[in-house]
């Protein structure tokens, strides 16, 4: 097959939220008008929300089909023998001006026989954050479920919970199965499973405009728990420029840390394809046939077939996610 494949860029799928706010579209340029948009999914295969592509010849093709047609150049031999059609992550832009509910998700198992679905472990890495902001991740004690249910059940669970204040690069792998919620004022870039599972336990207590509140799923959650996972979910990683620095490596993706101050030439040594969220300055992606700009909230994808190609930038922060 001749593929002529290139650096895809996707129309960004909006979403509004009852904790939503206006920072996705002050500062990443999002087009919408909502004071209430929480997330901006840029690059997605869930069931109804999936990916439209903006620039070259593939334009107006969504991803899914994109994948049926060209399978393993698309997104590598291997994980096209792992996952067939089914395209691997979920990538998403956050903006929380209220806090979420406190949550976790199913793991691989769970999800697949409850669900017929991915597991969801995911990262974050905090873009901007107000004053005081936080993330609540895991517990600030050792934790079973027996202590969990009873501080569940005398609406005290905010008591034994991790609130960690955050700021622009900090950091967070959340493994399936960890309690987990971003605070009010975190903008953050958000790598997942492919998977739309949460497993709500609390929200605050907060209705919606017609007093409703929303829905929590307490009675499946308490199997979702893993309360003896370690507390190792804060990412550490170098900032060396021009250079992959490794971020988060685990069975479901990798993501680096790029930090440009010249041009990069560029390998892709992976049977993958790349992702590049670019969360800081602006970025040209060249290869032979093609040039395109990601400015900060946005997001490109490189093809498996593309394995040569250029990062030009003097003043950029990228992440780099592959699978």
């Amino acid at each position: 097959m001749n593929t002529n494949l290139y650096p895809l860029k996707f129309k960004p799928i909006l979403k509004d939220k009852i904790w939503g706010g206006t920072k996705l579209a002050e500062q990443f340029n999002k087009p919408s008008n909502s004071n209430q948009l929480g997330e901006s999914w840029e690059i997605s295969t869930v069931p109804g929300d999936v990916s439209e592509v903006v620039n070259g010849k593939l334009k107006s093709q969504n991803l899914q089909d994109l994948l049926e047609l060209y399978k393993g150049y698309l997104i590598g031999d291997k994980n096209y023998k792992r996952f067939g059609n089914n395209f691997p992550l979920l990538i998403k832009f956050i903006d929380a001006k209220q806090d979420l509910s406190i949550q976790l998700h199913p793991d691989d198992d769970l999800a697949k026989e409850r669900h017929n679905s991915f597991g969801k472990t995911e990262m974050w890495y905090v873009m901007q954050a107000d004053k005081d902001a936080n993330l609540i991740v895991g517990f600030n004690q050792k934790m079973d479920d027996k202590t969990y249910l009873k501080h569940l059940e005398e609406k005290t669970l905010t008591k034994i919970l991790n609130f960690d204040n955050v700021k622009a690069g900090d950091t967070y792998f959340i493994e399936a199965g960890r309690v987990h919620a971003i605070g009010a004022g975190v903008l953050l870039a958000e790598i997942q499973q492919t998977s739309d599972i949460t497993y709500r336990v609390y929200d605050w207590d907060r209705v919606d405009d017609e007093g409703n509140e929303r829905e929590l799923h307490n009675d499946i959650a308490i199997d979702a728990f893993k309360f003896d996972l370690k507390d190792d979910f804060r990412v550490d990683y170098k900032k060396e420029k021009n250079l992959s620095n490794s971020m988060v490596s685990c069975p479901f993706f990798t993501t680096n840390y790029i930090e440009l101050d010249s041009n990069l030439e560029k390998e892709n040594l992976h049977d993958s394809f790349l992702i590049y969220m670019c969360v800081d300055g602006e970025v040209e992606v060249v290869t032979e046939d093609t040039k395109e700009v990601i400015s900060k909230g946005e997001t490109i994808l490189l093809p498996a077939a593309v394995k040569d190609f250029k990062l030009n930038s003097k003043n950029a922060k990228l992440l780099e996610v592959y699978v």
